[in-house]
């Protein structure tokens, strides 16, 4: 089906609106986890404890994370580049996310090492105080999730809730190993939960990572050959030629599609291309070129629609 220009002006404006709504969100979150990081930080080198020190430094780099997911949102959402960027700066959210994957393994690092430093030479730490703050920690961790849930979730906004889960889990491992600590004199269980942060992270990394990476590589979001099926039983469609899917950014994805058509007149051939349109539109592809090609065509000349 072929798109008016007020279908492109309203689907326009809806996805301002829902890039507008993730750049609030993650400015938000950005904020909502710098202060928890300064809190968990301080409270780390104050009563000793490399797990809320693990913890903030995660924090840190998870405050890091929503902000360039911030400024590639904020910028793309504004960025008007004419013909000459087709869809403006939407790739700069896969970027960003990817960005954000890598600067989450040097972290893992440092936590395991300084874990590991402190099996070797246990660390006494301030029970009491550190659960406060480790509670603080996994509080401002649900606020962040709560804030990003609900509607759907751009890649970025998946990033964070799966940074902002990772905190949470590793919020939980600080509270357990100070009571370890607190109730069974085990200073060992502290670098222990320190291991475990680690572990949730570098989940965390692989799983922003993929995700990145299937967007920047053009990984097809859909099946091509369960798509390529569909397609073949609609009416008029004869075969399917050639077929690309890809993605520009999560919220925008590209098809192009060729195909041979049984239409010998005008209407056939618009009432093909809407079938065709209708059926990529369901299956969740915001833009399709399609090329009709016609069997009775004696020239061998094309059609083209868009």
């Amino acid at each position: 089906m072929a798109h008016t220009h007020d279908e492109d002006a309203t689907h326009s404006d809806s996805e301002r609106v829902t890039t507008s709504r993730s750049s609030r969100r993650l400015a938000f979150v950005a904020v909502i986890n710098l202060v928890g990081f300064v809190v968990e930080l301080a409270g780390g080198l104050l009563f000793g404890s490399v797990a809320l020190i693990s913890d903030a430094i995660h924090m840190l780099f998870d405050m890091l994370a929503y902000a360039m997911a911030f400024a590639a949102s904020y910028t793309a959402e504004r960025f008007d580049g004419g013909e000459d960027w087709s869809y403006g700066l939407h790739r700069l959210e896969p970027v960003a996310a990817f960005l954000n994957g890598v600067l989450l393994l040097p972290m893992v690092g440092y936590i395991l090492w300084e874990s590991y430093q402190r099996f070797l030479e246990p660390v006494a730490i301030n029970p009491e105080l550190t659960l406060i703050i480790a509670t603080g920690g996994l509080l401002v961790n649900v606020g962040s999730v709560y804030v990003l849930q609900g509607d759907e979730m751009s890649l970025n906004e998946r990033g964070a809730f799966y940074h902002l889960l990772g905190d949470a889990g590793g919020s939980v491992a600080v509270i357990v190993s100070t009571v370890a600590v607190a109730v069974f004199d085990l200073p060992v269980a502290d670098p222990a939960a320190a291991v475990l942060i680690g572990i949730l992270v570098l989940a965390s990394a692989g799983n922003v990572l993929r995700e990145s990476t299937s967007i920047l590589l053009e990984r097809s979001p859909v099946s091509p050959e369960e798509l390529r099926a569909e397609l073949t039983t609609l009416d008029g469609v004869d075969q399917i030629e050639d077929l690309h899917v890809w993605q520009v950014c999560s919220q925008l994805i590209v098809a192009t599609v060729q195909l041979t058509d049984t239409g010998t007149t005008l209407e056939e051939q618009r009432a093909i291309r809407s079938r065709v349109h209708d059926h990529l539109a369901d299956q969740g592809i915001d833009h399709a070129t399609v090329e009709l090609v016609g069997h009775g065509d004696p020239n061998g000349t094309t059609k083209h629609a868009h």
